[in-house]
This record gives structure tokens, sequence and C-alpha cells, in this order.
């Protein structure tokens, strides 16, 4: 009498391995490892190498701002942005877009003043110009408005090559008093440095 031969456990050496569709060889031991090791070799790429690069930005990023603001407390500035409060008081509406942005703001019982520069476009210059209640056409070459008191103040020094241009804004008070200086040394860029003196 002949015994049937039982089907081979799932688990044994000789069964076909069901991911190789049930046909082909398990895998070696050998090629396990190498396939686990590439794969974590990918993982490892994929995660660490971005947030490498996130890391590396960030540290720019804060040093670059230490730096500016090393740069500006030299001279009293702050790097950023003044209020809404501050640009609303002292009419100095500073374009969206503007880089190299600083100010400061000085209080005493007779003046108060607030010394801001920015870096904008033809068309930021435009709109901050109109904003104020003037235009390009006011704008005098050569006509450094900003005192040489106010520019020590913040250690503003207007000896890069220009041209150089200027106006003053006078409104009646309580409302503001404007003198504005601009470097065109970038036809695209211009440097706009404005004094905000109120009285009231």
């Amino acid at each position: 009498m002949t015994v049937p031969r039982q089907p081979s456990s799932p688990d044994s050496p000789d069964s076909p391995d069901p991911a190789d569709g049930g046909g082909g060889p398990r895998e070696g031991r050998r090629h396990m490892i190498r396939r686990r090791w590439l794969t974590a070799t990918i993982i490892v790429l994929l995660i660490g190498v971005p947030a490498g690069y996130l890391v590396i930005s960030a540290n720019q990023s804060r040093n670059s701002g230490r730096d500016k603001e090393a740069k500006y407390s030299a001279t009293g500035l702050t790097a950023g942005w003044p209020s809404k409060v501050q640009r609303r008081l002292y009419d100095v509406p500073i374009p969206r877009y503007s880089r190299e942005v600083a100010y400061y703001e000085t209080n005493n019982w007779r003046t108060s003043r607030l010394y801001a520069q920015f870096l904008t476009s033809n068309e930021g210059l435009d709109k901050f110009l109109k904003q104020i209640g003037s235009s390009t056409k006011t704008l005098k070459k050569n006509d450094i408005t900003i005192s040489k008191r106010d520019r020590k103040v913040v250690g503003w020094e207007f000896t890069d090559p220009g041209p150089w241009l200027g106006l003053t804004h006078v409104k009646k008070d309580p409302a503001p008093t404007l003198d504005v200086v601009v470097n065109r040394g970038n036809p695209k860029h211009p440097m706009v440095y404005v004094v905000s003196t109120t009285t009231p």
C-alpha cells in the first residue's frame, strides 16, 4: 500500500515563494541583506539630503539676519520694517517687496522723527512718492535734503556714486514733514532714504 505524498509546508525551504508568483526559488540570505541595505541607503538619501539642505539654508538665513543686525546696530538703525502704526503716524508708506529695509525712531518733548531706508523698484518709488503727495517730477538732482545732523544720527553717508536726488515734502502741522533722498546709482532699483519729522 502506497501512502499519498503530502504537500510541502509553506515554510519549507523547498516551497515556492508566493512573492515570485509561486514559481521561483526563495531569496538567498546574502541577496536579502544587500537588498535591505540598498533600501535603507535610498531612504537615508531621500530624507537626509533635503533635511541637510534645510539646515544649511536656515543657518545661512540666520547668519544673514545677524550680519544685517550687526551692520545696522552700529548706526542705530534696526533691520526690518517699522510697525504699521509708525508708518501711518510718520506717513512713510514703504512699498511692498522692498529690500534692505531699516529704521530708527527718536522722540523728545518737541519733535519726533522716523528714519527709514529701503531698496525698491522704479514702480515702488513712484507709488511711494504718490502716496506721500508728491511725484518723481519734484525730485531735484544733487539736492541732499536730509541734514548733516540727521545723517549723523543713523550713520548715512551719501558718498556713493549717484545720481542723487532729493525733495522736501512739507505738510501742515501736525502732519509730518518728509525729507527724501534717492540714490539712482542702480537705474532699476533706487535706494530711498527718508526722515519724517512730526511736531506734536
